[in-house]
């Protein structure tokens, strides 16, 4: 029997567990992005056709979310839902997009200059398959990890709000190089960061860095004193990649082809905050 929203929806427990989200924030999901499927069908729409396996909005968003979710191939998702997994890849390859319009991160007008705030700001990488090309396979290598990644950055509020996210970015590039190419942080914002941003504090005002130890040198009581607190207050972001990660789309070996994979890590923090009442 394939899975179906209306069966589903009487277990909550268990479609949280399958989609990753309640049943209270996929109907506010379903209240966001239904009326831009249905706009885009009947744009498209010019003769009638037979019934698809998957008639109700419900059903597909699902099998998007359980995708996101497991991060099982098409033909695992076709399997589960009664699809073949061509009409799984044509089914995404039409409503992600539209998940992007619905959910994603919107830049915030309001922080502008005057507007005092705490930010956080760091990067996670995300490892994906070894590129076939010797330039990308240079271009997507992290020293860090010792493989290919994917990196990305994310502004968040000290209150959890998810800011801004960055352009997907290969595993080579360098945290603070990342930062010099993204939109600037507002001028009066506190910004705390970690170690990966050292010289941010150069070109940027209010910038809170850990204490680094000098070759041959001991940090002070009141170095260590002021790194302990900065972790503790930066691990509110290290929380908000755990809540994204349990997506494991975004957590396990990506792949898929890199030009959806910052669409998709913004739709999932868009989830996010979305969790959070934001």
């Amino acid at each position: 029997m394939a899975l179906r929203y209306e069966k589903l929806c009487s277990r909550p427990v268990v479609f949280r567990r399958l989609t990753g989200v309640s049943l209270e924030e996929f109907h506010e999901i379903v209240r966001r992005v239904s009326p831009l499927w249905e706009s885009m069908v009947e744009a498209k729409k010019k003769i009638e056709g037979r019934w698809r396996n998957l008639r109700r909005f419900e059903d597909k968003l699902m099998a998007l979310l359980v995708y996101y979710r497991s991060y099982i191939t098409h033909e695992f998702v076709g399997y589960l839902f009664g699809l073949h997994n061509s009409n799984v890849c044509r089914l995404f390859k039409k409503l992600e997009p539209l998940m992007g319009k619905g959910l994603a991160i919107k830049k915030d007008r309001t922080l502008t200059p005057d507007v005092i705030l705490k930010l956080l700001a760091d990067v996670t990488e995300q490892p994906i398959q070894r590129p076939e090309k010797k330039h990308k396979r240079k271009k997507m290598y992290s020293g860090k990890k010792k493989r290919h990644t994917r990196k990305i950055e994310m502004i968040m509020q000290d209150s959890g709000k998810i800011m801004s996210i960055s352009h997907s970015h290969g595993g080579r590039k360098h945290d603070f190089r990342i930062r010099k190419e993204e939109h600037p942080l507002p001028m009066n914002a506190e910004k705390y960061v970690d170690s990966g941003y050292q010289g941010l504090q150069k070109i940027a005002s209010k910038v809170t860095l850990p204490f680094k130890r000098q070759k041959g040198q001991r940090l002070t009581q009141e170095q260590k004193q002021h790194n302990r607190t900065l972790a503790s207050f930066r691990m509110k972001i290290e929380h908000k990649f755990r809540e994204i990660k349990i997506f494991k789309i975004m957590a396990e070996t990506y792949r898929n082809f890199g030009k959806k994979h910052h669409l998709r890590f913004n739709i999932i923090a868009g989830i996010v905050n979305l969790k959070h009442g934001f």
